[in-house]
């Protein structure tokens, strides 16, 4: 592996974005905006819940779907790979988003009792943008590395 493939990595594209927190006596407030907290238009918003213990989300990745994970309840962990570099990033403060750029395989396991991952996405549910075997996904992005060379 060469220097530059770390300076490439798409993992290192995925961020945390603390999302603003309204603060009133009756509760707090945060905001998600299309172009204003995420670098993204809105297309889709889903939520996942009632996960069992020890069970896995995820396990895929997209072509072309910006994604932004909040933790809205309780806590969990995702694991990042973009076939070169992998990191585990804990999500458990319902104001602190994750950024997961297209390209990267994401895992999301470790769920707390009563957790919920509230899930933003820049493209509408498309089955031709996810690539859910790993191999295949290894193949394309060792393919995508040997473009740029």
């Amino acid at each position: 592996m060469n220097d530059n493939a770390h300076a490439t990595s798409r993992v290192d594209m995925c961020s945390l974005i603390t999302l603003a927190k309204h603060h009133h006596d009756n509760g707090n407030l945060s905001v998600v905006e299309d172009n204003n907290e995420i670098p993204f238009k809105i297309r889709r918003v889903y939520y996942l819940y009632d996960i069992p213990g020890g069970e896995e989300r995820g396990g895929h990745s997209h072509r072309e779907c910006y994604t932004l994970l909040v933790a809205v309840s309780g806590s969990f962990t995702v694991v990042l790979d973009d076939g070169i570099e992998r990191r585990e990033v804990l999500l458990n403060r319902s104001n602190v988003g994750l950024l997961v750029v297209p390209g990267v395989w994401r895992v999301l396991n470790n769920f707390s009792s009563g957790s919920v991952c509230l899930s933003v996405a820049s493209h509408l549910y498309s089955e031709d943008d996810y690539v859910r075997d790993y191999d295949q996904f290894l193949q394309l992005t060792k393919c995508k590395r040997n473009e740029k060379v």
